[in-house]
This record gives C-alpha cells, structure tokens and sequence, in this order.
C-alpha cells in the first residue's frame, strides 16, 4: 500500500493465492444401503401379488358372511322361541283361573305384541272344549323366509293317579325354513306331540 501527500490512495495487493474465485461445492450424495437409486421409483405391487391378495379376500367372505348370516337369523329365531313360550304359560295360568283357554292373545294381556318385523302370533282354538284333550294352538308364523316358524300346544290332561285335570305343553320348531304355517302338534293320551317335519324345543 502507497501513501502520497495532500490524496490518499489506497491500492489493495490481491495475494496469488487469493487471486482465484470460489468455487461452491457440490453436495455429496447419500445413497442407502440396500437400494438401488435406479428401483427407488418402482415400488408397488405385481399382478400377481394383487390377485393373490384378491383370492384370500374372497375365500374369507365365502366363510364369514355365511357364518353370519347364520348367527343374525339364530338370533331372530331366538324371539319367536321366548314369545311362543310365554304365550303358552300365559295360557296354562289363564285355563287355570278361567277353566278354558283365551281364544285370542291379546285376553292373556302379557304385553307381548301379535306381530313384529319377524313373526305373527296366532292363536287358533280352542278345541274340544269341555273333553278330555280339549286344547289350543299357538302359531308363531315367519314373516321372514329365511327364518323357521314355531308352533306351540296346550292340551288339558288327566294326573291318573289323584283324578286332577292339568295341562300339558308342547313347543316345536320347523325343521326347515320358510314362510307359511307350522304343522300342528297332535294330541295324545300322554299329551300333546310335535308333528312330522317338526322338532321339539327343549
């Protein structure tokens, strides 16, 4: 640096070295181990791989949804079990009080409706009345085809032993599905029983 009088003049002496521009660095390059950067952009899934996934999904269906189905109308089925039940109780306790049965479910005055979404409760009778085997018919008829349909009886019956007139129950069960009445029990001596293509509920 050189200094005259009256003007300062400032000259700057660059060394050699300094002389040069900068030149920016380039950033270096990570690449993960066990990736090729040439596959990064194709990852998914194959033909195969999907119709694989496809096959497992429909197999799972066929077994689930039928399982279910099964289990949904074992649980309707289950309503017209308790209500056919409670109706032929109601009419042993009525023939009880009254010494005849009520020829219509409402005079039981259980609370219990006549019909619901699944079924319609029908009393039919009574029959014989004043005989030895006078009784009645409960039908609980399914509103739903996939569903079985019940069908009880109360019959009057004789205790041999002290002379006493009681009544006798029976509860049955279609052995198949579908819309229609139930076949009605028969009456016995012994009291009442399921008819063919029926089942007893125990």
């Amino acid at each position: 640096m050189y200094m005259s009088a009256g003007t300062t003049n400032l000259t700057l002496q660059l060394h050699p070295q300094n002389s040069q521009p900068i030149q920016p660095q380039r950033p270096k390059r990570v690449q993960l181990q066990g990736i090729n950067p040439q596959r990064r952009y194709e990852a998914g899934f194959t033909l195969i791989e999907l119709i694989v996934v496809m096959l497992i999904v429909t197999i799972l269906s066929a077994i689930a949804v039928p399982s279910f189905l099964n289990q949904a109308n074992k649980a309707k089925q289950s309503e017209a079990k308790t209500y056919i039940n409670t109706f032929v109780r109601a009419q042993q306790v009525y023939y009880l009080e009254q010494q005849t049965f009520a020829p219509t479910l409402e005079l039981l005055a259980i609370g219990i409706p006549s019909q619901t979404h699944n079924y319609q409760y029908i009393a039919a009778g009574p029959y014989n009345v004043a005989a030895a085997n006078e009784h009645i018919v409960v039908f609980g008829n399914t509103l739903q085809s996939p569903l079985k349909g019940y069908v009880g009886m109360v019959q009057v019956g004789m205790i041999t032993a002290i002379g006493e007139a009681t009544t006798l129950a029976v509860l049955c069960e279609n052995n198949l599905p579908g819309l229609g009445s139930v076949p009605v029990p028969t009456t016995t001596i012994s009291g009442p029983s399921c008819s063919p293509g029926t089942a007893p509920i125990k």
